[in-house]
């Protein structure tokens, strides 16, 4: 039984890392956190500060500047407060 416990436990742990944790960007094309440097073509998430590749993310028109989110709740983030972010940083 405690064998059963512990699988259960093991489980429940690798799906929340992989729908919450750093699989949740692997599943959705974002593998590279920042750290190594800005690739040819990337740009920054004005949000959270992660290199974002031009396929991949979310995009957004603000004040004629495309920005670039590598996932939704940045976007939301975005949305919710302009400004905040288009003051400190810039888009493409």
């Amino acid at each position: 039984m405690q064998g059963l416990f512990s699988l259960l436990l093991f489980a429940l742990f690798f799906y929340l890392m992989m729908r919450f944790g750093c699989g949740a960007h692997m599943v959705h094309g974002h593998g590279g956190h920042g750290g190594h440097g800005l690739l040819e073509g990337n740009t920054k998430d004005p949000v959270c500060g992660m290199d974002v590749a031009p396929e991949a993310g979310y995009t957004k028109m603000h004040q004629g500047r495309q920005y670039r989110f590598c996932r939704k709740k940045c976007l939301d983030q975005f949305d919710a407060e302009p400004q905040r972010y288009v003051a400190s940083k810039g888009g493409v």
